[in-house]
């Protein structure tokens, strides 16, 4: 099993966190809704981490606000489901991992929306071997992983729920209000065991958004999640992501100095925003949104380069390959406004001279 564990590039959850999983049931002295791993106080500090009583550190996976994971755990323990919005790169996938590992155990009830989905993702399919030898039976019976979540009573994923064609969204509706999945072909139904609860994922930014029908947003509480709130904590979390993809894909680069990420993570933040860091200068915006996991991507290109290609610590001239890439999306657009913020900031800005020259020289 660890030898499994170290070759999977990204391991689930429930997998990589298993020590800490099991060392706070352990410890869980607090009551919990049925078939539920954890206690809601439990999810909390799991995911927000924090000290055991025995001294074990439970490393925290979601930076943010206590009582947003607060209302988003207390959402999963009633009857109604929970919907994760937020512009990309806020971490809402991250988190609905995590809590769904937190409470079942099992984090892979996973749909994972797209534009071209069918209803059979979202309820079942058949085997068609079956069906034609044997006729509709429910051995020939598919399940999806929310018919299989709602058999276990367990936590099912829908992830981008806004990608999903408006008439396939729709089929969550019995299922969230009714809690049942009808078979019409059998005349059966699978109802839903206690513990079972969807989150779902959106966001309104990306192009190709569905919007939500009113009675599908009634069967949610929704929690937006916001992008962080000061520098500090955005480099925090960057940092953190990016030592730990560094260690699984096994980069042979130094950790990634803290001075180059506060220097990307200053420039998303300027450009998302439309004004320096102080305030005084006002800019232009890209069509990039510059999510922090965007930051987190091009940090982890830039060890990469230096690891292969330089001296194995990540400079300037590493960190311009991919910022260029993550700010200009549209060739016409996004080039004007990196380079005004090229002449009007970096380039005017002190200690930032080599940064200035590795971008000019990548054009």
């Amino acid at each position: 099993m660890d030898l499994n564990k170290e070759m999977l590039l990204r391991p689930h959850a429930e997998i990589q966190y298993a020590h800490e999983l099991a060392k706070l049931i352990q410890l869980d002295q607090q009551p919990k809704p049925t078939n539920w791993l954890l206690s809601p106080q439990a999810v909390v500090t799991y995911i927000l981490g924090g000290k055991l009583e025995d001294g074990t550190e439970i490393e925290p996976k979601y930076f943010g606000s206590r009582r947003l994971v607060e209302i988003a755990v207390a959402t999963l323990a009633t009857d109604r489901a929970l919907l994760l919005m937020g512009v990309p790169g806020t971490a809402k996938s991250w988190l609905s991992e995590h809590l769904s590992a937190a409470i079942s155990g099992k984090s892979t009830r996973l749909v994972q929306g797209t534009a071209g989905m069918s209803e059979d993702a979202m309820r079942y399919s058949w085997n068609y071997a079956l069906l034609l030898s044997k006729g509709p039976n429910r051995e020939a019976v598919v399940p999806s992983p929310i018919m299989e979540a709602m058999r276990l009573g367990e936590i099912a994923r829908v992830e981008e729920l806004t990608r999903i064609p408006a008439d396939v969204q729709d089929t969550l509706i019995t299922i969230l209000s009714e809690k049942v999945l009808p078979i019409p072909e059998l005349n059966q139904e699978i109802q839903a065991q206690k513990g079972f609860n969807v989150i779902a994922t959106a966001n309104d930014r990306d192009k190709g958004v569905n919007e939500l029908s009113s009675a599908l947003k009634r069967r949610f509480n929704t929690v937006i999640l916001p992008l962080p709130s000061s520098l500090a904590e955005e480099v925090q979390i960057v940092k953190m992501r990016v030592d730990k993809l560094g260690k699984a894909l096994e980069i042979p680069a130094t950790l990634a100095p803290l001075e180059e990420i506060q220097r990307l993570v200053t420039i998303f933040r300027e450009l998302r925003t439309g004004k320096s860091e102080d305030g005084k200068i006002k800019l232009k915006t890209p069509t990039a949104t510059l999510s922090t996991a965007e930051a987190i991507s091009v940090i982890n290109n830039g060890q990469t380069l230096a690891a292969y290609f330089g001296d194995g610590t990540l400079r300037a001239q590493d960190l311009a390959a991919g910022l260029l890439g993550a700010v200009v999306k549209d060739a016409n657009q996004d080039k004007e406004v990196w380079a005004e913020y090229l002449e009007t900031i970096v380039k005017e800005r002190k200690g930032w001279a080599d940064l200035y020259r590795a971008c000019k020289e990548l054009g």
